[in-house]
């Protein structure tokens, strides 16, 4: 049962790939569908054994890398942690497929779509089921591929290569600080396999290593490393450029990645590498740091964005910063809990985005809309329903993760917690802003389009409803839930899953924060929010005031110009390495040096050398004698040169230094 959750979306990929031609879309889409149903199915049937029960599974099933000391077999290991991704992964994998036979209907190219959705979800499942760092890897390195196949799904549009290409580049930055975590990984602790590294952890804690001229400790650098690969797949404060851009592809691409798949996997391999970084102290005060800057540059940037996709792609960014430090203050189980939460009203947020798009003639700007709510009652509703859960309104999912994130922030009661729970504060009032921006300028205000694409908008056919009204229900209720099960005080829920230091617990303290600062983040929220509706509706010549003004409009473009990330990047590393490939890789060395020493250098004074060398062969037997008695005589004047002056100089140094020579004259003269 357990070797079918992750074999079916494989068989359902491989089916859809090489026979979707024969099948047909619709058979296509029903073969995959049906495939990741299964699994889905399969995956909540182990939730039950595994985390209910309390009955883990390791499966050994084949060797697989066998070098000398370096052995890795195909492993699987299904526990808490395991199972709950699998739930998520799956659950939000069948209802986008479901929704993509409808919304991907009209396209030619439905059955390789699917079949790279399938493909998409499959590396997923060997990522989170590994049960060593280097099977981790391969599903690691799987999602990067099939994410650039999906965003580069629709190929001839040029922005879409762009955003594949970039998406996979700086996914490759974060991978490579991924491999040397691996890497030392193994050459201190001798293998690559989750149980063996982590029962040896307390032996390293505090060993010491020269990296990178710096003296630190092991711990802490193989930790940083880790989660540089976070940083890249969870588009953290410096690798986040990628992510926005993710949203040329199809919509569905947009709720799968963000949702479920790709950008939590930097947040699983936290968790999963939790008995190791509890031990690196330095590395958990980096990871806090990183992601309370994250939450509040996502959410700051995400106030003036006008395309509807790239909203909702921000709030990710933003979310998932929330994610990483609650991991950075080493509660690992929240950060987890609020990655489902998350999965469930994001991928509401983003098919409900796809529901307005296809219902307006593929129209993405938020300016040219208004006025639906009467046109798309259901997708409103769902939209509303995601856009609370996600500013984090009481008694909705949301709220019952990102609130705990940030009091156990604040009652770590260390600087890099204080400063993340100030920034996750703020972050929370912006975030409220933008969500309801977005649904104020989709729904509310007053029609902006064109007329006859506002005229015939039009709701959502069935099969893109269901998945929305199925959406609809964990994005209220599975944060009440499961709350006490999965981060209750004294649940055992995570069993052997997540390590967290005795030192380190501190969610008994985050009962006593002041009550102020426990209910300061859903006040901002419900400021932000109050705030949108209030200027959207009454004030907007106030707003407009405040952005032609001095102050305004240089906040305007800083935050409009993503804090100028982008414009570094590309002005200053990306031009940079540009120039250099075109200036001094191409002209120098490439049309310079290799010319010149290769085909228009010696090449050419061979072949003219030859040439005269072939006009003396005459075919007349004095001239042959006359060379015979010429060189004859060189060599005996050489050697008795050898043995009067130059015994110290080797001969065939000598003709080697006059060759050149000679050489280095013709081809200047050639040139």
């Amino acid at each position: 049962m357990y070797l079918n959750i992750i074999f079916l979306p494989f068989l359902g990929s491989f089916i859809g790939g090489f026979f979707g031609r024969f099948l047909g879309p619709n058979g296509s889409a029903i073969v995959t569908t049906s495939c990741i149903g299964f699994s889905c199915i399969l995956s909540m049937t182990a939730f039950y054994e595994v985390a209910l029960a309390g009955c883990p599974c390791y499966i050994k099933l084949a060797p697989w890398i066998d070098s000398e000391l370096f052995n890795v077999p195909w492993g699987f290991l299904f526990d808490s942690l395991t199972v709950v991704m699998l739930v998520v992964v799956t659950f939000i994998s069948t209802l986008v497929h479901l929704y993509s036979t409808e919304y991907m209907s009209h396209d030619p190219h439905l059955p390789r779509f699917m079949a790279y959705l399938s493909l998409f979800t499959a590396f997923m499942l060997v990522l989170v089921t590994g049960d060593n760092y280097m099977q981790m890897f391969l599903g690691w390195e799987g999602i990067g591929l099939s994410s650039y196949l999906l965003i580069n799904f629709w190929f001839t549009r040029l922005q879409a290569n762009k955003a594949a290409i970039k998406a996979m580049i700086v996914n490759r930055i974060g991978d490579f600080g991924l491999a040397l975590g691996i890497f030392m990984i193994y050459i201190f602790f001798q293998s690559v396999e989750y149980c063996s590294v982590f029962a040896m952890v307390p032996f390293f804690a505090d060993q010491k290593v020269c990296f990178l001229s710096l003296n630190c400790n092991l711990l802490d650098a193989i930790g940083i490393l880790l989660f540089i690969g976070a940083v890249g797949k969870s588009a953290q404060l410096g690798l986040h450029t990628w992510l926005p851009d993710a949203m040329e592809g199809p919509t569905p691409v947009s709720a799968l990645i963000h949702a479920a798949t790709l950008v939590t996997a930097g947040v699983f391999l936290m968790a999963r590498s939790s008995p190791l970084l509890e031990y690196a102290n330095g590395a958990l005060s980096v990871i806090t740091v990183f992601g309370g800057m994250t939450a509040f540059f996502a959410a700051t940037t995400g106030l003036l964005q006008n395309d509807l996709k790239r909203v909702i792609a921000y709030s990710t960014c933003s979310q998932l910063g929330y994610m990483v430090f609650a991991c950075g203050v080493s509660n690992y189980a929240v950060g987890v809990f609020h990655l489902a939460n998350h999965a469930f009203f994001k991928a509401l947020l983003f098919l409900s985005a796809g529901s307005v798009i296809h219902g307006v003639s593929d129209e993405q700007d938020m300016r040219k809309m208004g006025g639906l709510r009467r046109l798309l009652p259901f997708t409103y509703a769902m939209m509303l329903i995601g856009s609370l859960s996600l500013m984090g309104m009481p008694f909705l999912t949301g709220f019952y993760s990102k609130d705990v994130i940030l009091e156990v922030a604040y009652a770590k009661y260390t600087i890099p917690g204080h400063f993340a729970y100030w920034l996750g504060t703020f972050a929370a009032f912006f975030t409220a802003f933008y969500s309801m921006r977005l649904a104020f300028l989709t729904f509310l205000s007053e029609p902006n389009g064109y007329r006859p694409i506002i005229t015939n908008a039009h709701d959502s056919p069935i099969r893109m409803a269901l998945p929305l009204a199925i959406l609809a229900v964990p994005s209220i209720f599975i944060g009440f839930i499961a709350r006490d099960m999965i981060i209750g005080l004294g649940s055992d829920f995570w069993s052997n899953a997540i390590f967290v230091h005795p030192k380190n617990l501190n969610s008994i303290d985050a009962e006593f924060i002041p009550h102020s600062m426990k209910l300061l983040p859903v006040g901002l929220s419900i400021l932000g929010a109050s705030s949108a509706v209030i200027f959207y509706s009454y004030q907007s010549q106030a707003l407009y005031t405040l952005k032609i003004s001095e102050f305004g409009r240089k906040i305007y473009t800083f935050l409009n110009r993503k804090w100028f990330f982008d414009k570094v990047y590309n002005e200053y590393i990306t031009q940079k390495f540009l120039s250099f490939g075109y200036h001094t890789s191409y002209k120098t060395i490439d049309r310079g040096l290799i010319e010149i020493f290769g085909p228009m250098g010696f090449s050419t004074v061979v072949m003219k050398k030859a040439n005269l060398m072939r006009e003396l062969q005459t075919g007349y037997i004095y001239h042959y004698a006359f060379f015979i008695f010429i060189g004859t005589g060189v060599l005996i004047c050489l050697s008795l040169l050898d043995k009067l002056t130059l015994s110290f100089i080797d001969y065939r140094i000598l003709c080697l230094l006059v060759a050149t020579a000679f050489a280095s004259r013709q081809i200047k003269t050639s040139l």
